[in-house]
């Protein structure tokens, strides 16, 4: 029988920690080893949605500008008025809109990283109670 407390050849694990601060050191490295790979995932991800969103909003912008020059005409055939003036309240039917969703944009937001925070306390209070 191996008695030794060194890890056998064949163990991949390390051994446990001799003292309450290499358990405390071996708990912030893989805390902060993990917000590392997620911050690296979620830059990644947000990288390839940012691209794809700035791709979908120049495709959106340019079929809905299509879509008005060709209602504006209609329109202004079917209640025989001039271009313009339906030109100009389709703008402030837009500019209304506008005004809504700036309004809603302004509204104050959750904390970011609240699930994060909530660990580091939990943590915080095992430091304290060691």
């Amino acid at each position: 029988m191996n008695e030794s407390p060194e890890p056998t050849t064949g163990d991949d694990r390390e051994a446990p920690p001799a003292n309450w601060r290499e358990a405390a050191a071996d708990l912030v490295s893989a805390r902060l080893a993990l917000i590392e790979l997620e911050a690296r995932d979620a830059a990644k991800n947000a990288g390839r949605k940012g691209a794809l969103g700035g791709i979908l909003a120049g495709a959106a912008f340019f079929t809905w500008a299509l879509i008005l020059a060709g209602v504006i005409p209609l329109l202004a055939a079917a209640f025989e008025v001039s271009w313009g003036w339906i030109a100009l309240g389709l703008a402030l039917l837009h500019a209304i809109v506008a005004g809504i969703c700036f309004a809603l944009i302004r509204k104050p937001v959750p904390p970011a990283f609240s699930l994060t925070r909530s660990e580091f306390q939990r943590d915080r209070e095992w430091f304290k109670n060691l």
